[in-house]
């Protein structure tokens, strides 16, 4: 099941729970804007270049809508809506003000030079920047993009606008950025795994971790487990996969990452098949690359009494089933990756007030917001009788009907 049909059946189980209008659950669904331009650029060797753009705008009730922007050459339509609807729960989930967003451009950046991306990005801004904005739509980063696109992108903005630093999120530090974004979707995920076993009486401390996917939100997640006492057994990416029963040195395994590029030849664990990881003997299971990969082929072998989805989507909704009958607890992607949105909006907020935040303010709030997200979410557990994927859903979904509601959807 691809990641819209799986957003939407969420969102309608979800509805359904609630009680929601028909009209409203309709709705809804309904993206606010879909934008599409056509951007043609020189390339550097003189010859001229066209890529498609766009923007899919999905809510707004709650506040100015939010997303990445992401450098793709399969950018499909259906998954960017999924994406900006997931994003418009995910806020919800989080309390945070905004509703959801995501666009991109059909382009490989890798066969782009940095002269070239950033022509392209900036004639994207000069489309669409009188539908973006501080108070409109605030967009960040994504697959293929960075701090760098995000400046282009404010470089470009405020030729039209004026210094508007709150316009995009994600930005290097030296323009507004914040302290503690880098980190934040892996310390989120880290918060989320505390509150989570602080419920059933356990903490990071002595239980044995599994991460898949050692990008940035792996990595940082992996580290600050580590630091904590909690023991990496496993760890995954593209070019390979590491195992220690005795738990991996992870500050030695990012700097061998670092210097090679790979996790292939480290010396401070045992290669594994990368696909046997998802399957290790371990207490928590944290997949942090792609979607889908727990499915019904799979998930009946999982170990993990624990799983924090850290990706977007890694769980189908067959597989759900097999681990929910096994009893395994999945601590949902719509919450447990929120850290990363919740900290672009303290971004937005700084940049707001022109009034920067130290790091430990940064992290510390985010601590507070997630802990509060987690026991909201019990709450709706507990008052619907369901799972956390359904609490999360419930949560996210209602806050943005009442919020429609009290608005006046239908004027």
């Amino acid at each position: 099941m691809n990641a819209l049909a799986a957003t939407n059946r969420n969102f309608r189980h979800a509805a359904r729970i609630l009680g929601l209008d028909s009209k409203v659950e309709k709705s809804l669904l309904i993206p606010f804007r879909e934008i599409k331009v056509e951007c043609t650029i020189p390339k550097d060797d003189g010859t001229l270049a066209s890529y498609i753009g766009f923007r899919v705008q999905h809510d707004n009730a709650r506040g100015p809508m939010k997303g990445g922007i992401r450098y793709h050459p399969e950018v499909d339509p259906d998954e960017v809506n999924a994406l900006a609807q997931l994003m418009t729960w995910k806020s919800a989930v989080a309390d945070i003000p905004y509703g959801g967003a995501k666009g991109g451009i059909g382009c490989n950046p890798g066969d782009l030079s940095k002269s070239e991306l950033e022509r392209l990005t900036r004639v994207f801004t000069q489309k669409i920047h009188d539908l973006i904005g501080v108070h409109t739509d605030v967009p960040a980063p994504d697959m293929g993009t960075n701090a760098q696109t995000m400046a282009w992108i404010l470089d470009e903005y405020s030729k039209f606008h004026g210094h508007s630093p709150a316009v995009v999120t994600g930005k290097p530090i030296d323009l507004g950025g914040s302290l503690g974004r880098e980190a934040a979707t892996g310390r989120g995920v880290v918060f989320a795994t505390e509150a989570l076993l602080a419920e059933h009486g356990k903490s990071i401390k002595g239980l044995t971790f599994a991460v898949q996917g050692f990008g940035n939100v792996g990595s940082w997640a992996a580290k600050i487990i580590h630091e904590r006492g909690g023991k990496v057994i496993a760890v995954s990416d593209i070019s390979g996969a590491v195992k220690n029963p005795n738990g991996i040195d992870i500050p030695e395994l990012i700097r061998h990452k670092e210097s090679t590029g790979s996790l292939k030849n480290f010396q401070g664990g045992d290669s594994m098949d990368a696909n046997e990881l998802l399957v290790h003997e371990c207490d928590v299971l944290i997949p942090c690359a792609l979607g889908g990969v727990l499915n019904r082929e799979n998930a009946a072998d999982v170990k993990a009494k624990f799983i924090i989805e850290a990706a977007n989507h890694p769980t189908d909704p067959e597989a759900d089933e097999i681990l929910a009958k096994k009893g395994v607890v999945v601590l949902p992607d719509i919450y447990a990756n929120s850290g990363g949105v919740t900290v672009s909006y303290f971004e937005w907020v700084q940049n707001i007030q022109g009034f920067m935040w130290d790091e430990e303010q940064v992290n510390k709030t985010l601590q507070n917001y997630m802990t509060r997200a987690f026991h909201n979410i019990k709450v709706m557990c507990q008052t619907h009788d369901c799972n956390l994927r359904m609490g999360a859903f419930t949560l996210g979904v209602n806050r943005v009907a009442r919020a429609t509601l009290l608005r006046g959807w239908e004027a």
